[in-house]
C-alpha cells in the first residue's frame, strides 16, 4: 500500500483526554481517556474503516483528527497542503526558539536514556514490567519532539551554531509569507551551504531523512485550521439533528460555500452549482426550497452528504453515516459514497460498528478497543486472519445464513472497563481468554506481524 499510494495523514500517538470535573486540592485530576495513543497512516483515495464497540472512541478520533476537539497529545501530520501554502505560526515559533526546542529535546532524550538504563538494570518481575511503560512513554515523547524539529531543519539539528540556523530559517519563513521570492532563494542557498558544511556529522543523514513537508494539524491556531476546513469535512451520524430546521436545502448546502468564499455574495452561479451538487447526490432540483422536516431519513442523509462534498474536500470523516437508516436505504447511501469517491478522488475515514458495512466499503480496517487501536490491516486480511483476540470475538459474532460456515461465537465476559480508570497493561486483559501476567502489567506494542498487518498483543495469534 505504502509503495503505490500517496500518504495523506500520518497520525502518531494521538491522545484525546477529557477532564472529569474540577481538580480538587491535593487530588489528581481525572480524565476520560477517549483516545489513548493511536498511530496510523491514511492514504489518498482509500476508504479506511474504523470499527469497535459503542463508546470505544471511534467518533472522538474522527473529530479530533479534524481538530474539532483540541488534541491532547501526539502528531497529526496532513499532506494535503504544503508548508509554503499554510505557513503555520508554530513553524515560526520553532525557528525563533530553535535553541530552546533543541535543549528541551536533549532533556527528553536524556530522561528516556536514564529510564532505559534503570529498566535494563532491574531483575525480571512485575516492577520491571511496570517501568517499561514509563520507558516507552518517555521515548515516544523524545521522538515526537525530535521529529517536530528535524521535520523543518533536518540534518542541521547537528549544527554547532544553532543561532545561525535559526536566523536563516526565520528569514526564509518571513520572506515566504510576504512573497519575497528573491530573498527566499537567497536563504535557500545559505541553507544548502550550511548543510554541506555539516554533512560530515555521523548523525546528519539520519536527521536529514526526517525532513517532512506535512503540516501538524494539532499545532495549528483556530484561524489556520479554519482555512483548512474546506479540505477536511464530516458527515454526521444523525440525519435528523444535524440539519438546521430553519434553513432550506439550498441554504444548508450553500452555507459552506459562502463561509469558504467559493462564491461572491449574490452570485447567480452559486444556485446552479448547488443544483449540480444535489443532482450528484441523488436529490431532485425541486427539493432546493424545501425544509429538512419534509424529507425521509435517507433523503436527509443525502442532504448532509451534499453539504459536506459541496466544498470539494480531499478527506471526509463518515461518522456512522448509515447506522440511523433502514438497511435498504443503507445500501443506497453506501453506493452513493462509493460513486462520489471514484468521481472526486475522495479519501474516507468510515466509522461504523457494523462489520458487514465495513467489509463492503473499506480498503483497510482499524479495530479499536477502549481508546486504543488493537489491530490494523487490509479488509480481506482482517476477515481471513484476525490476529487480536478482540477481533476474533467481533468476527465470531457476525450472523451468517451458511450452516457450514458458522463458527462458535466467542463470548466476551464482563463489561468494558471505565475509560477514566482503564486497567493497567493491555486494556483488553480483563476480558481476554489468553491473558497472562505480562498482559496485566505491560502495554503491548502496536507492531507489524506481516506486511501491512499491525497488532497490539503480547501473544499474537
Amino acid at each position: 500500500m505504502a509503495e503505490d499510494k500517496k500518504l495523506l495523514f500520518k497520525i502518531t500517538g494521538l491522545k484525546q483526554w477529557f477532564p472529569v470535573g474540577k481538580k480538587k486540592f491535593g487530588k489528581e485530576q481525572k480524565y476520560v481517556r477517549a483516545n489513548d495513543g493511536i498511530s496510523l497512516d491514511i492514504y489518498e483515495g482509500e476508504t479506511f474503516g474504523l470499527v469497535g464497540e459503542s463508546g470505544c472512541g471511534k467518533s472522538t478520533f474522527g473529530r479530533t483528527l479534524l481538530q474539532l476537539y483540541p488534541q491532547t497529545a501526539g502528531r497529526s501530520i496532513y499532506y494535503g497542503r504544503t508548508m509554503e501554502e499554510v505557513a503555520p505560526k508554530y513553524v515560526e515559533d520553532i525557528f525563533k526558539n530553535l535553541k530552546a526546542h533543541h535543549d528541551n529535546c536533549e532533556k527528553l532524550q536524556e530522561k528516556a536514556k536514564e529510564l532505559r538504563s534503570q529498566y535494563e538494570a532491574m531483575e525480571e518481575g512485575e516492577e520491571k514490567n511496570i517501568l517499561l511503560n514509563k520507558v516507552n512513554e518517555a521515548e515516544r515523547d523524545a521522538d515526537n519532539e525530535l521529529k517536530d524539529i528535524t521535520a523543518l531543519i533536518g540534518g542541521l539539528y547537528t549544527a554547532a551554531n544553532l543561532d545561525e540556523v535559526s536566523q536563516v530559517y526565520l528569514k526564509k519563513y518571513r520572506a515566504g509569507v510576504e512573497k519575497r521570492d528573491a530573498e527566499v532563494k537567497e536563504c535557500e542557498d545559505k541553507i544548502k551551504a550550511l548543510k554541506d558544511a555539516n554533512r560530515s556529522n555521523p548523525d546528519f543523514e539520519l536527521y536529514e531523512s526526517y525532513v517532512d513537508d506535512g503540516i501538524n494539524l494539532a499545532r495549528l491556531t483556530e484561524e489556520e485550521m479554519r482555512h483548512l476546513r474546506r479540505d477536511v469535512q464530516l458527515i454526521f451520524q444523525d440525519p435528523y439533528s444535524s440539519l438546521n430546521p430553519r434553513m432550506t436545502v439550498g441554504q444548508i448546502i450553500g452555507e459552506g460555500l459562502k463561509a469558504h468564499e467559493m462564491f461572491e455574495k449574490n452570485d447567480e452561479n452559486m444556485q446552479e452549482y448547488v443544483l449540480k451538487v444535489m443532482e450528484d447526490c441523488g436529490l431532485a432540483p425541486y427539493f432546493i426550497h424545501r425544509y429538512p422536516h419534509q424529507f425521509s431519513g435517507g433523503q436527509r442523509q443525502r442532504i448532509g452528504i451534499a453539504r459536506s462534498l459541496a466544498v470539494k474536500p480531499k478527506f471526509v470523516v463518515c461518522d456512522e453515516a448509515v447506522s440511523a437508516l433502514d438497511v435498504s436505504i443503507q445500501s443506497q447511501i453506501i453506493n452513493l459514497l462509493l460513486d462520489l469517491k471514484e468521481k472526486d478522488n475522495l479519501t474516507y475515514l468510515f466509522i461504523s460498528h457494523d462489520l458487514s458495512v465495513i467489509k463492503y466499503i473499506s480498503d483497510r480496517v482499524g479495530v479499536m478497543y477502549l481508546g486504543t487501536m488493537v489491530e490494523l490491516c487490509e479488509t480481506e486480511e482482517l476477515f481471513r486472519h484476525p490476529a487480536h483476540p478482540y477481533t476474533e470475538a467481533l468476527l465470531s459474532a457476525i450472523p451468517t445464513i451458511d450452516p457450514n460456515g458458522k463458527k462458535d461465537a466467542i463470548i466476551l465476559e464482563g463489561d468494558i472497563p471505565s475509560p477514566i480508570n482503564p486497567p493497567s497493561g493491555c486494556k483488553f486483559h480483563t476480558r481476554c481468554r489468553y491473558c497472562t501476567d505480562i498482559c496485566k502489567q505491560v502495554v503491548p506494542e502496536f507492531k507489524e506481524i506481516s506486511e501491512g498487518h499491525f497488532v497490539a498483543c503480547h501473544h499474537m495469534r
